[in-house]
């Protein structure tokens, strides 16, 4: 029986990919065309397995399976509808997929505590260059600020709400209520560590702090051909010299990783001295002190760099997330349930953000990882394996059944 949902559950995953924003490949950002297809199917099938159904004024897609008696708690299970450009088929949806999955295999049982699935609007960050909307807003932390960011288009978070037809004065009503049992999570690793040890699941530990910074050098613009190299001001340069140091910091320091992902050069042009370079900086550690320290390096070494060359260097922070600790009980509990399955327990840092470090604000969390073949993830390429699937559907129906006999 797992084995042919497990099956569904992939060839659910891989028409949703289909729902994009760009033919041929799939893109899904924040409320954007697709995503209305996307509720309408998921909708259509929670209602199936028993469940009443809403999208909140964020956008996120929310169904509640209800408890044996309408004065139990409520246990969230989801992850985040949104995807980067270019995705795979499994990041983010795959764990709403299972979740409903999950409330299918319970065949109408009431158990002592209410399921809401939660499919988020938004994680990725990719429409706002900020992430998290979807999880903010039932964490209660979706505020005016965010609503006012635009996109490239000049659309606020606000304005797109209300695209969607829904109200964004009302967002505050997508705050989860006091008192849940907690919050589960199943996500791909996204990384190659379980394939390299043939364990199709791991149970999050941690999920690390992060930091995203811009840097800004700037120099002076000048023409290629005619400015002898020793009277230049060259923000390009800096950058260059900048960010090898921020590899150097990353490869000395256990368990930091540290990456310039994005780089703009103004006036971008192949006979011009840069007289500006914009870096974008990602910093990730469990340990909040590490990571902390690390940035605080890198950006005395900008300054260094920049003040030797004779450039300015500004930052810009866009994000300073905590690492996240997983709920010792519900830790427990899941290692309890992959035992259950006979599966090799494996705990597992997070080294990328997810829904359930903005859910830790307001209740506890737990994640559990499937298995990413080849450690591919945000990419085509993207996929899992139907035992791996199989074995997740029956660690949530052993979680499931150990919470229920602690609540009944």
């Amino acid at each position: 029986m797992l084995a042919v949902k497990a099956q569904d559950v992939i060839g659910i995953c891989r028409h949703l990919a289909g729902c994009s924003e760009e033919p041929g490949r799939t893109r899904r950002t924040f409320l954007s065309p697709p995503m209305r297809d996307v509720h309408a199917y998921l909708s259509s099938w929670m209602q199936r397995t028993g469940m009443s159904v809403q999208v909140d004024d964020a956008g996120n897609l929310r169904g509640v399976y209800r408890a044996s008696s309408p004065d139990r708690p409520r246990l969230f299970i989801g992850s985040h509808l949104d995807t980067v450009s270019d995705a795979g088929a499994f990041d983010g949806v795959l764990g709403v997929v299972l979740a409903i999955a999950l409330v299918e295999l319970l065949e109408h049982r009431p158990l002592p505590f209410s399921i809401e699935v939660v499919g988020f609007s938004e994680e990725e960050g990719v429409r706002f260059g900020v992430p998290f909307i979807g999880s903010r807003a039932l964490a209660g932390t979706l505020d005016a600020d965010l609503l006012s960011r635009v996109d490239a288009n000049g659309r606020s978070v606000a304005d797109a709400i209300r695209d969607f037809g829904l109200d964004p004065s009302c967002v505050g009503h997508a705050r989860a209520d006091d008192g849940a049992l907690g919050y589960l999570e199943f996500h791909i690793e996204q990384g190659p560590v379980l394939d390299g040890l043939a364990i199709p699941l791991a149970v999050v530990s941690t999920i690390v702090g992060q930091t995203r910074l811009t840097s800004t050098f700037t120099g002076s613009a000048n023409h290629a051909g005619t400015t002898p190299m020793a009277a230049r001001r060259d923000a390009v340069a800096g950058a260059a010299e900048w960010i090898t140091a921020v590899e150097a910091l990353a490869l000395r320091t256990p368990g930091l990783v540290a990456t310039v992902g994005r780089v703009l050069t103004r006036p971008g042009a192949t006979n011009v001295i840069a007289g500006m370079c914009e870096a974008s900086l990602d910093v990730r550690h469990a340990s909040d002190d590490t990571r902390a320290t690390a940035v605080d390096t890198l950006r005395r070494t900008a300054q260094q760099i920049a003040s030797r060359r004779q450039l300015t260097v500004r930052w810009d922070t866009h994000l300073d997330q905590k690492s996240v600790a997983m709920s010792p009980t519900l830790v427990t509990a899941l290692e309890r349930a992959v035992a259950a399955r006979g599966v090799p327990v494996h705990r597992l840092e997070s080294g990328a953000g997810h829904d359930a470090m903005i859910l830790a604000t307001r209740m506890p969390v737990a994640m559990l990882f499937l298995r990413s073949p080849g450690g591919v993830s945000h990419h085509p390429d993207e996929i899992v394996l139907e035992g791996d699937v199989a074995a997740a559907l029956g660690t949530g129906l052993a979680f499931l059944e150990d919470l229920a006999e602690a609540h009944g």
